[in-house]
C-alpha cells in the first residue's frame, strides 16, 4: 500500500515527470505510479501540484509540491509519477495569457479541480483569492482532487433493466431521504450508506417504485452569493466535478467512491434502478467574474459559449451565468466519458439531464441534429441507459416539451400544469387533461416515440410538495434570504380556502382528498410516472417552493406517522399494486380507439350523462367531469405463476367539481355492473365493502374526486 503522506525522499524523485501519456485524461494509477493528463489549447504551461495531508481542508495549504509537464501531445499536457498513488491529493496549475476582454483567464495562481478527477475532497469557501484577477493563491480556498484506486467486488450485480413501461421513478435527496429515518443508524443518516441500509431499502421496495432518481451526487459546491447569506447548496445543481461523487454524502473521509458503488449494488439486489440528474448544461463558477475553479482557468473559450460579439461575456441559457458548450470536441468528449463512466464503472442505470435544451443549441436554436444528439444516440453503451431530459432551458426558444428525438423521454411539463390546473379551479376542460391521461399522443405520437417518451409527474423537487400544492395558492420563500423573490409564482394550486396550517378541520379533509386525486391521476396516466420523496408522506416545505439552500426539517423526509402519512402511503401502494398487475394501466403503445369486443373500443370518453363524448363537449371549458373507459381484454401477460392472463377493463371517473355531482355509468355492451377499487374520499383510496353498481346505473360522485372501477360481464 502506497503512503498517504509525500516524504521528503518520494519528493526528491518528482522533481520532473516522465513522460507520461496523453490518454487517458486525469489521473489514472497503474499500480506502480500515476499519469496525469490535462488538456488546453489555450494553455503555455502545466503544472500538477501535489500536497499532503495538512491541505485536505479548505482554509489549510498543507505541503505542496509542483511538478512541470513538460510533454504536450494534441493539446494535451501530461506526465507520470512513479511512486504517486491512490489518496494523493492534487490540482492543477496552467499559465498562459490572462486577456478577460477575449477570454482568457490564465493564472498560475490559480488552483485548477481536475475536471477528470474521480473523487474531490475538501470544500469551496469565497475569498478574493479564488478570483482571476487576484495573484493570490487560491489553494487554501479550494477543494483538491484525489487520486483513486477503482477495484471493487460487484460480485454477482445485475442491472434491473426493468422495462419503461414498468418504470416508476421515485426522486430523492440522498442526505435529505435518510437523515432523521430513525432506523437507519445515526452515523449513516444523510449519506450514500444510509440510502443502502436495509431500512431504506426495504421502504422502496414496500412503496413499489422501481427506480430512484438521486437529485445532484456529483461534487458540487456552494454559491457566493449563498454562501454570503450564511447558507450552503442544498439541492446541488452547482456542478464542481462531472466523475466525482459528493464528498460530503459520504459517511467516512475518503470513501466516496467505494461508498457510493456499495449503494448501488444494494438497490440492484433490490430490483430498484438508479437514474442520476445530472447537470452539464452550466458548472459551478458561474458569471466571467465568478471564482476560477477549473474550467475557466483551463480553456475558457472552448469550455463555455462566449457572446461572439463579446467574448468576455458568456451566452446564459441557464440562468446560472454560464452555459458549457458541447459543440466543441473537447467539452462534449468531458461530457460523454462521464456519462460512460458512471455507466460501466459505478453501474447506473440512467440519467434526467437538467436543463437539457442548453446541451443541444447549436447556433443558437435547439436542434435534434446537433452534435450533443448525434454522439449520444451513436455511443453504443450511453444510447443504452434510460435518458431522461428536462426539455426547456431559459433561453428564447428553449422550451421543447415534445421535440426530443427518439431514445429519449421527458419531463412532460405539459402533464404537471394541465393536471394541476385541472383540479385546481378547473377553468380549461377536460380536452388537454385526456391527451395526458392517454401518454401525451399529441406530443410523442407523430415521430415515432411512445407513451414511455412521457415521464408523467404531478411535483418534483423544484416547487410545491404535494402537500403544500394543496395547501398553498402563493409561495413562501422568506427563509431563503431573497426577500421571496425567487421560485415561480406559477404554481397551479388550490389551498381549499385557507392559506397554509393551521387551517380548519373540513379544509384539511378537502386537502387530503385533493392529494388522493393528483396521486391517483398521477399512478392511473399511461407513460411513466415520477414520485418525489415524502409526497407519500404528506411532506410540507412550509409554502417554500425553491428550498435549494434549506439543509434542514424544511427539505428532509419526516419519517414521524401521523393518519395523513398512512392515508397517503397505503393509497400509493395500492395504486402502485394496480399498475403492476393490470398492463392496460401502463400500455407501452397508445390507444387507437379501435374496437375490442362486443362493439366495445380499447379507449372510450364518456360525459357525467353516460354517452360517449362529442366534439361539443370536448370544447365544453366549464365541463369539470371525464370518464375514461380502458378495455384490457386485447392484453395478455403473464400472471405470478406464469399464467397467462387476460386483463381486466376499467373506468376511470375524475369529477373536479366544487359541487357532489352524478355519473351514469355505461350499460352493455361496456359493462354488466362496475366494483370500485379505488375511491378518494376514503382513507388510502379503499372503498368500503359494497355491492357492484349495475351499468346505465347513476353514480353519486363526491365534489372533488376520482373513483377506479372495474368492469364486471
Amino acid at each position: 500500500m502506497l503512503p498517504e503522506e509525500l516524504t521528503a525522499a518520494l519528493a526528491a524523485r518528482l522533481e520532473r515527470a516522465w513522460p507520461g501519456d496523453p490518454f487517458p485524461l486525469g489521473a489514472h494509477w497503474d499500480g506502480e505510479g500515476t499519469n496525469f493528463a490535462i488538456w488546453s489549447t489555450t494553455a503555455t504551461a502545466a503544472q500538477v501540484c501535489l500536497f499532503d495531508s495538512g491541505g485536505a481542508a479548505a482554509g489549510q495549504s498543507g505541503t505542496e509540491y509542483r511538478i512541470d509537464l513538460d510533454d504536450r501531445t494534441y493539446h494535451v499536457w501530461h506526465g507520470y509519477l512513479p511512486g504517486v498513488g491512490p489518496g494523493q491529493r492534487y490540482g492543477f496549475r496552467l499559465d498562459g495569457p490572462y486577456d478577460p476582454s477575449r477570454g482568457l483567464f490564465h493564472n498560475p495562481a490559480k488552483l485548477l479541480l481536475d475536471p477528470y478527477a474521480r473523487a474531490i475532497e475538501g470544500e469551496f469557501v469565497d475569498h478574493p483569492a479564488v478570483y482571476a484577477d487576484s495573484a493570490e493563491d487560491s489553494a487554501p480556498h479550494v477543494p483538491r482532487s484525489v487520486v483513486i484506486h477503482s477495484a471493487f467486488p460487484w460480485g454477482d450485480d445485475r442491472r434491473p433493466n426493468v422495462p419503461w413501461d414498468d418504470t416508476v421513478i421515485y426522486e430523492l435527496h440522498v442526505r435529505g431521504f435518510t437523515k432523521l429515518h430513525p432506523d437507519v443508524p445515526p452515523e449513516l443518516r444523510g449519506t450514500y450508506a444510509g440510502l443502502a441500509h436495509p431500512a431504506a431499502v426495504d421502504y422502496l421496495t414496500s412503496l413499489g417504485v422501481t427506480a430512484v432518481e438521486l437529485m445532484p451526487v456529483h461534487q458540487f459546491v456552494t454559491e457566493p452569493a449563498v454562501q454570503a447569506r450564511g447558507m450552503r447548496n442544498y439541492w446541488g445543481y452547482n456542478t464542481a466535478g462531472f466523475f466525482a461523487p459528493h464528498e460530503a454524502y459520504s459517511s467516512r473521509r475518503g470513501n466516496q467512491v467505494r461508498e457510493f458503488k456499495s449503494m448501488v449494488r444494494a438497490l440492484h439486489a433490490a430490483g430498484i434502478e438508479v437514474i442520476l440528474d445530472v447537470v452539464y448544461n452550466h458548472t459551478a463558477e458561474g458569471e466571467p467574474n465568478g471564482p476560477v475553479l477549473n474550467f475557466r482557468g483551463i480553456d475558457n473559450g472552448s469550455y463555455y459559449r462566449l457572446d461572439e460579439h463579446d467574448p468576455s461575456k458568456y451566452v446564459d441559457y441557464t440562468g446560472c451565468g454560464n452555459t458549457f458548450d458541447p459543440r466543441h470536441p473537447f467539452p462534449l468528449q468531458l461530457i460523454t466519458d462521464s456519462l460512460r463512466y458512471w455507466i460501466t464503472e459505478m453501474h447506473v442505470d440512467g440519467f434526467r439531464f437538467d436543463l437539457a435544451s442548453a446541451l443541444a443549441r447549436s447556433l443558437h436554436d435547439v436542434d435534434k441534429l446537433s452534435s450533443f444528439f448525434d454522439t449520444i444516440h451513436q455511443d453504443p453503451v450511453i444510447s443504452q441507459a434510460k435518458l431522461i431530459a428536462e426539455p426547456w432551458d431559459v433561453g428564447a426558444g428553449g422550451y421543447q416539451v415534445g421535440e426530443f428525438p427518439p431514445l429519449w423521454t421527458e419531463w412532460n411539463g405539459r402533464y404537471r400544469d394541465t393536471v394541476r390546473s385541472f383540479w385546481a379551479h378547473g377553468t380549461d376542460g377536460v380536452r388537454d387533461l385526456a391527451y395526458r391521461l392517454t401518454g401525451s399522443s399529441d406530443l410523442y405520437g407523430d415521430d415515432g416515440r411512445l407513451p414511455i417518451a412521457s415521464i408523467n409527474y404531478v411535483t418534483a423537487h423544484d416547487g410545491f410538495t404535494m402537500r403544500d400544492l394543496v395547501s398553498y395558492e402563493r409561495k413562501h420563500n422568506e427563509a431563503n434570504g431573497e426577500a421571496n423573490r425567487d421560485g415561480t409564482d406559477d404554481n397551479r394550486s388550490f389551498n381549499g380556502g385557507t392559506e397554509g396550517d393551521p387551517a380548519p378541520a373540513e379544509v384539511v379533509a378537502l386537502r387530503r382528498r385533493q392529494a388522493r386525486n393528483l396521486l391517483s391521476t398521477l399512478l392511473l396516466s399511461t407513460g411513466a410516472p415520477m414520485l418525489v420523496a415524502g409526497d407519500e408522506r404528506w411532506r410540507t416545505q412550509q409554502g417554500n417552493n425553491n428550498a435549494y439552500v434549506q439543509d434542514n426539517e424544511i427539505s428532509w423526509l419526516d419519517w414521524t406517522s401521523s393518519d395523513s402519512a398512512e392515508d397517503l402511503l397505503a393509497l400509493v401502494r395500492r395504486l402502485l399494486t394496480l399498475r403492476r398487475d393490470h398492463p392496460v394501466l401502463r400500455q407501452r403503445a397508445f390507444f387507437e380507439g379501435r374496437p375490442v369486443e362486443d362493439e366495445c373500443k380499447d379507449l372510450a370518453w364518456f360525459h357525467p350523462a353516460g354517452r360517449e363524448m362529442s366534439d361539443q363537449d370536448w370544447f365544453d371549458t366549464g365541463l369539470r367531469s371525464i370518464g375514461m373507459y380502458l378495455d384490457g381484454r386485447g392484453l395478455r401477460h403473464r400472471g405470478r405463476r406464469g399464467e397467462l392472463i387476460i386483463d381486466d377493463s376499467f373506468l376511470l371517473l375524475l369529477h373536479a367539481g366544487d359541487s357532489d355531482g352524478e355519473f351514469r355509468l355505461p350499460a352493455t355492451p361496456w359493462a354488466a355492473e362496475f366494483e370500485t377499487v379505488i375511491d378518494t374520499t376514503c382513507p388510502g383510496g379503499a372503498p368500503p365493502s359494497s355491492a357492484p353498481v349495475p351499468g346505465g346505473a347513476s353514480l353519486p360522485v363526491r365534489a372533488r374526486s376520482v373513483r377506479l372501477l372495474r368492469v364486471q360481464r
